[in-house]
């Protein structure tokens, strides 16, 4: 069973991050588990084996499957809390977040400070329907894992910095405006007033590298676009 003993804040992340002791005590539902796989293999006349991911195969999956979900359908949602899990092994409406795109590449989906998704559909198919943070609606497959629960800190967005310094000390640089520059720094940069064109009038926007960055003009490597 995992006890939690503090809450530690990390200047490069946005959420808490939990320090945890480890003890050596199963918990009851692993128990319960592994002594119905044991009652069934005895009942039909099998020698149960020392090794459990060994009984994972074959058939003995799909009754663990129903088992785990069957004992899942009678507890309160919030007592499963930080599980990870399968897609398809939640229910519809369930909170989830640090999901993954493709199964076993680990989570890449709603990881941020305060952030959660839903489920929206019950994940009976190969495909899930999730409802993002941003309000998009996304099909993930359903052999992919998540978490459940909503991230930690979510008043981090209402934080509010008390000096310039404090942005440096999170590692963020001064962003300086090309309009406000000399004309050697910045293609924005000189002529009279907030003027952007450095004397030539009708002039677009440009990136510092002398670029287009505006009515559609592609900035990004040709490796990319292909």
């Amino acid at each position: 069973m995992l006890l939690i003993s503090t809450f530690e804040s990390l200047p490069q992340r946005s959420e808490l991050v939990i320090s945890m002791a480890l003890r050596r005590a199963s918990s009851t539902f692993f128990n319960k588990l592994v002594h119905s796989t044991t009652r069934q293999s005895v009942h039909n006349n099998v020698a149960p084996h020392r090794n459990f991911s060994s009984d994972l195969v074959g058939s003995g999956t799909h009754s663990l499957r129903e088992s785990m979900m069957n004992q899942m359908l009678h507890l309160d949602i919030n007592s499963q809390i930080g599980s990870c899990m399968p897609l398809a092994a939640m229910r519809i409406g369930t909170m989830i977040h640090n999901i993954e795109v493709n199964p076993g590449q680990g989570g890449k989906l709603v990881r941020a400070a305060g952030t959660c998704a839903k489920i929206l559909k019950e994940p009976t198919s190969r495909y899930c329907l999730i409802k993002l943070p941003s309000g998009a609606e996304k099909l993930i497959d359903s052999r992919c894992r998540a978490t459940i629960g909503m991230v930690s800190n979510p008043s981090h967005g209402a934080r509010k910095l008390r000096k310039a310094g404090q942005s440096r000390w999170l590692g963020r640089r001064p962003v300086v405006r090309g309009v406000a520059m000399n004309p050697v720094d910045h293609p924005h940069g000189g002529g009279e007033g907030r003027s952007k064109s450095s004397g030539n009038h009708g002039r677009c926007s440009l990136t510092p590298w002398g670029k287009p960055c505006k009515s559609g003009y592609k900035t990004g490597p040709l490796k990319r676009r292909k």
